[in-house]
This record gives C-alpha cells, structure tokens and sequence, in this order.
C-alpha cells in the first residue's frame, strides 16, 4: 500500500515562496505518475501538476504554469512542489497523490480521476 506523506506547507504573503515535499513509502513498483492536486474551501479538488517518475515529463494547470515547478528526487522517493510568486487564490489543502496508470492523453481537468493514492494534505494560505 502506498503511503504518501506531505510536508511545508504554510502561511505566506503574496508574492512569497513555499517549498510542498512528499514522502512516498510502502511500494512495491513505484508509481508511474505522482501529482499535487488542492482544493479550496467550497470548491472541487484540481490539479496542479504532474511528473513522470521514470523521466522527466511535467504538466501544470494553466493557473500555476511559470509560478510552480514540480520536480523528484528518486533516492529519497520525494516529489516536491516549489510555488514562487503566490497569490491568495493559491489558498487551498494541498495534496499529494499517485498513481500506476497513464495520465497522459485526455483532458487535464479530468487527470484527477487516474490517481489512487492519496496523501492527508498541508495547508497553504497566502494572505494579500
């Protein structure tokens, strides 16, 4: 069972920078795919981006391209999450998630549906 563990979140004004981590454990294939996805309060969980773990691929929702950058460190089993620029509507439950299955191909607002593992989530708020 894939256990996934985030960290780093935090308070932060506008235009500020926080660094998201997760650990994932207790695999025995690594997951083809890991993600960060959020979710505000009242609203639906999105994604935010994604990261082949056998290479180099990333995808980013619209709303966060040139802002964050999602990135891996294989020997420790750690995807991180660094938001530069932040803006209060960046405010949400961050979580980490993955995933064994494909997410390529579709539409990204679907990409959620693909992702099985779920962390507990770290709170970012930005405040303007």
């Amino acid at each position: 069972q894939v256990q996934l563990v985030e960290s780093g979140g935090g308070s932060v004004q506008a235009g500020g920078s926080l660094r998201l981590s997760c650990a994932a454990s207790g695999y025995t294939y690594r997951p083809k795919y890991m993600g960060w996805f959020r979710q505000a309060p009242g609203k639906e969980r999105e994604a935010v981006a994604a990261i082949y773990t056998g290479g180099s691929s990333t995808y980013y929702d619209d709303s966060v391209k040139g802002r964050f950058t999602i990135s891996q460190d294989n020997a420790k089993d750690t995807v991180y999450l660094q938001m530069n620029r932040l803006k209060p509507d960046d405010t949400a439950l961050y979580y980490c998630a993955a995933t064994p299955r494909d997410v390529t191909g579709g539409i990204w607002q679907n990409v959620i549906r693909r992702f099985g593992y779920w962390g507990q989530g770290t709170q970012v708020t930005v405040s303007s």
